[in-house]
């Protein structure tokens, strides 16, 4: 009986070794695997700090009243955009204006006395200190009209700069006092963003980087701006630093106070690239599948470096017009031979 049993055993692994698959490396008889490959491409590659920050004005201010008074006209509107200079409040001025042409009448009237007594001395008829009360009665007046002209020019409030005024808080007739809160106007034709960066960053940032910046309020733009300046220290508590850029602004899509999310552009380069999903891991060694001028799989062990939507920085392993396989990967091994269905993008 064991006899039967042992050449029915023997059977069973004569049919079982026929049947064995090919060697991983694929023999004469593999067929090839069907595959879809890229070409390896060298493209611009550039490292992204990202972070948030806080819209700013290029210029702010609040404008308010010097002195206390009654508003006399009001001469701009919500919202408006106004140059610099331009008048935006005026105050009641009739007793100041009526000050003014009595100072001016006295300085007028010192001015002679003081020509006249300077012919009178050279004659002897006066004496020099007579001319010198004069000379100082005739600064006098001056200086009092100089102040009376001050004094008016308080009376009226201009736009310093050119920007866009807010909502005004005045309205004709209205009395206001030294500190009274006019109106807001901003400088928006130039955003300056400022945010946080951690300090590990420090020494990738220099002036004259470009960042994106994007807002919840416009999902489809992208708003380039430079790095202008960097904050003399570090914060102590958080560990990182503040940077201010400059976005320009010229559409007036951004407005002071915005939240935005940023990227600072870091290291632009020139740097191959293959697809992510051609990139396959063991332990800590990353390799890729190329298909080599016989039509086989190569696995070949990569250096990867950033990584972007999708890619894969490659900085040591292949060169540019590689095929390499990105799809079909799971029945690919090295040496297998492959059929390329879906060409070299």
């Amino acid at each position: 009986m064991w006899r039967s049993a042992l050449v029915l055993c023997t059977l069973l692994l004569g049919a079982c070794g026929g049947n064995t698959p090919p060697a991983a490396g694929g023999g004469p008889a593999a067929k090839p695997q069907p595959v879809a490959v890229q070409a390896v491409r060298s493209s611009e590659w550039v490292d992204r700090i990202l972070a948030l920050g806080t819209a700013k004005a290029n210029e702010s201010v609040t404008l308010t009243a010097k002195t206390a008074e009654t508003v006399a006209r009001v001469n701009f509107e919500d919202g408006q955009t106004v140059e610099a200079g331009a008048v935006l409040v005026e105050m009641t001025d009739r007793a100041e204006v009526a000050l003014l042409k009595e100072a001016q009448a006295a300085y007028v009237e010192a001015q002679k006395q003081y020509e006249r007594l300077q012919g009178l001395v050279k004659q002897g008829t006066v004496t020099q200190s007579q001319v010198d009360q004069q000379l100082a009665a005739r600064d006098t007046a001056r200086a009092r009209t100089d102040a009376i002209r001050v004094r008016l020019s308080d009376r009226v409030v201009s736009a310093p700069f050119a920007g866009v005024l807010g909502f005004r808080a005045v309205s004709p007739g209205t009395f206001v006092q030294p500190g009274t809160v006019i109106t807001t106007l901003d400088d928006v034709s130039v955003i300056k963003l400022d945010f946080a960066v951690p300090e590990t960053f420090l020494g990738a940032l220099a002036t004259g980087q470009a960042i994106e910046a994007k807002s919840a309020a416009w999902p489809d733009r992208e708003f380039i701006g430079t790095v202008r300046s960097l904050d003399s220290r570090v914060d102590p508590v958080t560990r990182s630093i503040q940077v201010r850029a400059e976005i320009d602004n010229a559409e007036g899509l951004l407005k002071p106070g915005m939240l935005l999310s940023v990227e600072v552009y870091n290291r632009p380069r020139q740097s191959l690239s293959v697809p992510e999903v051609a990139v396959s891991a063991v332990r800590e060694r990353m390799f890729v599948y190329r298909v080599s001028g016989d039509g086989k799989a190569e696995e070949v062990t990569v250096t990867v470096g950033s990584r972007r939507r999708g890619e894969v920085e490659i900085l040591e392993g292949l060169t540019e017009g590689d095929r390499i396989i990105t799809e079909g990967l799971v029945r690919v091994r090295d040496g297998v031979p492959v059929n390329v269905v879906s060409p070299a993008g």
